[in-house]
């Protein structure tokens, strides 16, 4: 099959045109493939169920026996080492679960009022 001449610089606009679109449409368009949707649901989804579970930590670490102790621990940890402290009191385990939850304990050392006495 032959085509005119005169059709093929609107094929090749055409052609040019659909791959810029594409490229612009992806990098700042805002337009995302189906994985790339999953992917930032499911960090949104981790993130509010974090987020839900803050006041079952910081419930857990207020009806704690050994609150005070475990607090004075927390607080003597460097700042980058809290999270693990906190993780070691067994506030951040999400129930039903085998162990404590990074983000979770992330989140509860920041709730945690750990200036007052």
């Amino acid at each position: 099959m032959t085509t005119p001449e005169w059709l093929k610089p609107g094929i090749y606009g055409a052609l040019l045109g659909a791959a810029f679109v594409s490229i612009v449409g992806f990098s700042w368009g805002g337009w995302m493939t189906g994985n790339g949707a999953e992917e930032m649901a499911n960090k949104l989804a981790g993130e509010e169920v974090i987020a839900a579970l803050v006041p079952v930590c910081l419930d857990m670490s207020r009806t704690d026996n050994d609150r005070i102790a475990k607090l004075t621990t927390i607080r003597e940890a460097s700042s980058f080492k809290r999270r693990d402290a906190v993780m070691e009191t067994g506030w951040a385990t999400i129930p039903g679960s085998d162990g404590p939850n990074r983000d979770l304990a992330k989140a509860c050392v920041e709730g945690l009022d750990l200036d007052a006495s």
